[in-house]
C-alpha cells in the first residue's frame, strides 16, 4: 500500500522557480507512484503584496529589487526557461514584460481548495501557465476566469469570488501562518507539517526526500 502524504505546496504564481518546483515535485510524484501518495495543497505567499494593481515593468523591477543588469536578468531568464523545458514547463521565452499583483489569484486558489484539491492542482497550473507562458495579467477577472474554467471549475462563481473579494480575510490569514512560521522563500513544500524542502529542486531530491519520509511513516 502506497504511503499518504500530506504536502502543502507555499507559493506564488509570481514566481517561476515555483513553476520549476511544481513541475519537479509533479515528476518526482510520478515516479513514485504505488510508494507515496500525495495529498496535495496549494498555500499563498505574496513576492510582493504591495505591488499596485497597475503593475511595473519586469528589468525595472527587478533592476530596483535585486540590482541586476537587463544583461543578467535576460541570462537568468534563459536559464530557467531551460530548466522549465527540461521539465515539461514552458516559459515564454521573451520573459513576462510585467509584474503583477497576484492576491486574486491566491483568493481564487483558496476557493478551487474548497472545492476540488484536484482542481486546486488544475488551477495553480493554469494560472502558472497564463502568467509565465503567456505574459497575461493575472489581476484581469477575465484572466483568472478563463484559467479557472480550463481547470474545470465553475467559470461564474470564479468571477463572482474575483468580484466580490471573497476569501480575502482567508488568504492572509494562512499567508500570516506561513510567514509566522519561517517561510520567507518561496517555493516552501512542506511534508506532513514537519519536514521543509525549499527552492525549485531538481526531481531527484523531491524523490529521494519522499521516499524517506514515508518510509518513517
Amino acid at each position: 500500500m502506497p504511503k499518504t502524504l500530506k504536502i502543502d505546496f507555499v507559493s506564488d504564481i509570481a514566481c517561476p522557480w515555483c513553476a520549476i518546483g511544481l513541475a519537479s515535485l509533479e515528476t518526482a510524484l510520478a515516479r513514485l507512484d504505488g510508494e507515496v501518495q500525495a495529498e496535495l495543497h496549494f498555500q499563498p505567499f505574496e513576492l510582493n503584496p504591495r505591488m499596485g494593481p497597475e503593475g511595473q515593468d519586469v528589468t525595472e523591477h527587478l533592476t530596483q529589487k535585486y540590482g541586476s543588469t537587463p544583461e543578467q536578468q535576460a541570462a537568468n531568464r534563459e536559464n530557467i526557461r531551460l530548466r522549465g523545458e527540461a521539465l515539461g514547463f514552458t516559459f515564454r521565452k521573451e520573459g513576462r514584460g510585467r509584474i503583477w499583483n497576484t492576491f486574486d489569484a491566491h483568493r481564487l486558489l483558496h476557493w478551487a481548495g474548497l472545492q476540488d484539491s484536484a482542481k486546486q492542482h488544475a488551477l495553480k497550473r493554469e494560472l502558472l501557465k497564463a502568467y509565465h507562458g503567456e505574459a497575461k495579467n493575472p489581476t484581469d477577472p477575465e484572466v483568472l476566469a478563463s484559467a479557472a474554467e480550463a481547470a474545470g471549475l465553475d467559470a461564474n462563481e470564479a468571477s463572482e469570488v474575483i468580484a466580490t473579494g471573497r476569501y480575502a480575510g482567508e488568504v492572509r490569514e494562512s499567508e500570516g501562518f506561513y510567514t509566522g512560521h519561517g517561510i520567507q522563500a518561496v517555493p516552501s513544500v512542506i511534508v506532513n507539517d514537519q519536514h521543509l524542502i525549499q527552492g525549485g529542486q531538481p526531481p531527484e531530491v523531491f524523490e529521494q526526500a519522499l521516499r524517506q519520509i514515508a518510509a518513517e511513516v
